[in-house]
């Protein structure tokens, strides 16, 4: 993938100022692009240990597993993106940068985000920066989909300080990220306000997560539908692995879904589903996460899977499984069957 090579340069006061508008421009129009392409192309192998750069990837160091927090050296001037978390850098200069991931739960208490209407609309991200100045900007990711009601105003940044919670308006808000310049550094995340009383359909990206657990009598499906939040995902991802689930490539859902609404589960074997309806909502990375159950005894033949918007009742997404899909997923799996 290609990186726009556009750089910041520290003597100069603002990134703005180092390019023509129109450069500007073009840059972050590309910039967009690649966001979009890393939605729509959305892969389980993406890199957790590397940035993409200007010049190449740049490696990622874990320095704490159990803070799940990483460190990293931008080496020069430009954007640098981590695809598997959506997270942006532009920078001036080189920068050393820590990041570790937070939950919103922790901070935001379910109460307050309903009787405020507040929906946390990304993930957290605790940032430092070494030298702070050397960041023009962050790109801090979120699922919204800006369509139909949804108003850009509604977009705050939620930084948690020793004195709460101090919002801030993004400088820009982008499918798929919003941007804050000259950013100070803290817990953040991109958070929605939506006036009290006001009844809206929500719609946000949204990815369905399909997994087998190999056994040879009696094959099981866990399938989640849940919010195009990388990190939340990764997150599910160990945490089938622990049990030795093995993750089938499926594509997005075909349009946005509603944020709240029900959606049912089907398939074309008649094979029972527990629970056949699935809340899209969001759990923050870490939380338990609610997914439906199937079993497919030894698989014979091919099975359609659906999912339909219940209160209107249109298909939102479907997939085809096949036998062979199980046979290639079970040749890498580990050789220990879940209970």
């Amino acid at each position: 993938m290609r990186i726009p090579t556009s750089s910041v340069s520290e003597d100069q006061e603002s990134s703005e100022e180092q390019v023509s508008g129109a450069v500007y421009s073009e840059m972050h129009q590309m910039i967009s692009s690649i966001y979009a392409e890393l939605h729509f192309m959305f892969k389980q192998d993406y890199k957790y240990d590397q940035f993409l750069g200007p010049e190449g990837n740049v490696d990622v160091e874990l320095i704490n597993k159990s803070a799940n927090k990483y460190s990293l050296r931008f080496p020069t001037a430009g954007w640098y993106l981590w695809s598997a978390t959506g997270l942006g850098f532009m920078v001036r200069d080189a920068v050393t940068v820590t990041i570790a991931f937070g939950s919103w739960s922790q901070h935001l208490a379910l109460d307050l985000q309903h009787h405020e209407q507040w929906l946390a609309a990304g993930p957290l991200f605790a940032v430092t920066a070494e030298p702070e100045e050397a960041v023009a900007e962050i790109h801090l990711p979120h699922f919204i989909s800006l369509q139909g009601e949804v108003d850009v105003s509604w977009f705050l940044v939620a930084h948690f300080k020793d004195e709460g919670m101090v919002l801030e308006r993004p400088c820009r808000v982008e499918p798929f990220y919003a941007v804050l310049e000259n950013p100070s550094f803290s817990l953040m995340g991109i958070l929605l306000r939506i006036a009290r009383g006001t009844r809206l359909s929500i719609p946000i990206t949204s990815n369905t997560l399909l997994y087998f657990h190999p056994h040879p009598e009696d094959i099981k499906f866990h399938l989640y539908l849940v919010p195009s939040d990388a990190l939340l995902m990764k997150m599910i991802d160990d945490e089938e692995e622990r049990f030795c689930g093995v993750r089938l490539q499926t594509s997005p859902s075909m349009q946005p879904l509603t944020f709240g609404a029900h959606y049912i589960v089907s398939n074309s074997a008649h094979l029972e589903i527990i629970p056949t309806e699935l809340k899209l909502s969001y759990r923050s990375p870490g939380e338990i996460q609610p997914f439906s159950k199937f079993y497919a005894g030894q698989m014979k033949e091919p099975i359609q899977l659906e999912i339909t918007d219940k209160r209107h009742g249109t298909l939102v997404w479907k997939t085809v499984v096949k036998p062979v899909d199980i046979q290639l997923g079970a040749a890498s799996a580990p050789r220990t069957f879940s209970g």
